[in-house]
């Protein structure tokens, strides 16, 4: 299914017939830490609106995020702009094949398959055409120069189409709940979701005014972290006055300057998407791969098949082993300077002479630190760094290098 159903919602008045399996926000595509950490947790504190245009009734932090929690809209359809600013070291073309999802595109693969041209959202500026009518019915279209990506999910079948390589992936919608939770998302309603699941103390959360979004009155939900060493400066989020529905989300690092990620819609519509707009069918000419023929890595269930069957047979061991050492993570601290911690069962990264022809490339992608637990090496982003200590213990968490080297500390 479409990545991004969890735009549905209802009227009013049909609220009543709303689908208790309602679709929830998806998981981020960069590590899962991303917006698990820096969304966290929120502590509510209530606020009222500032006077602004266009003049909207007040209304508490705690009431626009249960309307949000409450929105349900069926059906829709728009231009979203998504930003992704992490700050990620240039590798020269190498990070293309370490992103998830990539290895889909080898042997066996398709240029289609969602599952590694979703990846694309994790960095640059995107355009999306997106439309929805329901939890069966979803189109989302990646516009790129001369070019187009388009995933439909139309029943019980779900089609992606590369137009500049003319193939086609053909699979099956999952009716799994947890297939969901696998599939990147592409709208404000997906992140802000993410970040607003659960809250605590750690959290201020106020209304700070009104704006227009896509031609829509909103108000302005602002999220900040009460705590000191995180590196989310902020998350705002534009929320539809009439529906709840978020229409912006934008992601400031604690750093200043540009937004981690900034994503909302230019054009909005609810109403119901003409019928055609969900079907397909593949050009004449066009590779057609279907999803039980595209690889070992690959599952019945749409989206999935990076998550089932182990790694793929190229994927380095070095993957393997760090996918062991996942089953032992422990979370240190709360909220918005929790850490995730866990033992690799290896020997660190390689890096200096002792790493061969591959240390110095990893000593310039890293900074080399030393404290209580002995020496290693701290990886960062814009917002999420990961320390690496040379006896194989892994801190990571949208926190400062230094709270990650305090945290290796306490451990000794």
């Amino acid at each position: 299914m479409a990545p991004y159903a969890s735009d549905d919602s209802t009227t009013g008045g049909e609220a009543d017939e709303r689908r208790s399996g309602r679709r929830k926000a998806a998981r981020y595509v960069v590590p899962v830490t991303v917006m698990g950490v820096a969304a966290a947790t929120i502590g509510l504190v209530p606020a009222l609106a500032d006077s602004g245009d266009p003049d909207l009734p007040k209304i508490t932090a705690q009431q626009l995020i249960e309307k949000i929690a409450k929105s349900d809209v069926q059906q829709l359809s728009g231009t979203v702009k998504i930003s992704t600013d992490l700050g990620l070291p240039d590798l020269g073309g190498l990070e293309s094949s370490l992103m998830p999802g990539a290895a889909g595109q080898g042997e066996g693969g398709s240029s289609a398959d969602p599952t590694a041209k979703l990846t694309e959202l994790a960095s640059g500026t995107h355009t999306l055409r997106i439309a929805a009518d329901g939890p069966d019915k979803q189109k989302l279209s990646l516009l790129e120069n001369a070019a187009e990506y388009s995933l439909v999910h139309n029943g019980k079948d779900v089609w992606g189409y590369d137009s500049k390589s003319n193939e086609v992936y053909h699979g099956t919608a999952s009716e799994s709940p947890e297939h969901e939770k696998e599939q990147p998302p592409a709208t404000p309603k997906d992140f802000a979701e993410e970040a607003l699941k659960a809250v605590d103390d750690t959290t201020s959360v106020t209304v700070d005014g009104t704006a227009q979004v896509a031609g829509r009155d909103a108000y302005k939900l602002v999220v900040k972290p009460k705590q000191s060493g995180s590196t989310v400066g902020a998350v705002s989020v534009a929320v539809d006055a009439e529906t709840g529905m978020p229409l912006k989300f934008t992601l400031t690092p604690a750093s200043g300057g540009a937004a981690v990620v900034d994503a909302g819609f230019t054009q909005v519509s609810f109403a119901k998407p003409a019928a055609s707009t969900f079907d397909f069918t593949p050009p004449k000419g066009a590779k057609v791969t279907e999803e039980k023929d595209a690889g070992k890595g690959s599952d019945k269930d749409f989206g999935k098949g990076s998550e089932k069957g182990g790694p793929r047979e190229h994927a380095p061991k070095a993957g393997e082993d760090l996918g062991k050492g996942l089953d032992g993570m422990k979370t240190i601290g709360e909220g918005w300077s929790s850490i995730a911690t866990f033992d690799t069962g290896g020997e660190g990264v390689p890096s200096g002479k002792a790493g061969g022809e591959f240390g110095g490339f990893i000593d310039s992608l890293g900074d080399k630190v030393t404290g209580k637990f002995g020496s290693g090496t701290v990886f960062s982003t814009r917002l999420i760094n990961a320390l690496i200590t040379d006896d194989g213990k892994v801190y990571v968490g949208a926190v400062t290098k230094d709270a990650l080297v305090k945290a290796a500390d306490a451990g000794k």
